[in-house]
């Protein structure tokens, strides 16, 4: 029974991994578009200002504004692609689990 509540648990945990990659791929979506956003509005201030077109780019990915959203952007897609690897892992160890009981107990 020890194997079936062990399953159940891991079943939970999957439900919650799912609900929480929802949200953490909501948040990534958002840092993303804050970081485009100002990320395009910075390279048109610098395209104004007269600065070379071949410039522009790693001119902005400086600016401290930039650099913070591209920052948040990176830590949310870390966190999104760690949530999608617990999922993996659950459902690995949810097939380990599965075949421990059909070895048990499918021999009864």
């Amino acid at each position: 029974m020890d194997l079936y509540n062990e399953l159940q648990s891991k079943i939970k945990q999957l439900d919650y991994s799912i609900k929480n990659l929802r949200q953490n791929g909501t948040e990534y979506a958002k840092a993303e578009k804050e970081y485009k956003i100002l990320l395009r509005q910075e390279c048109l201030k610098l395209r104004d200002e007269g600065v070379a077109i071949g410039l522009i780019d790693k001119t902005c990915y400086g600016i401290p504004s930039v650099a913070e959203l591209r920052f948040k952007r990176d830590v949310a897609k870390t966190i999104y692609m760690a949530n999608l690897e617990a999922i993996n892992s659950i459902k690995l160890q949810m097939r380990l689990i599965e075949s421990q009981i059909q070895r048990e107990y499918g021999k009864v």
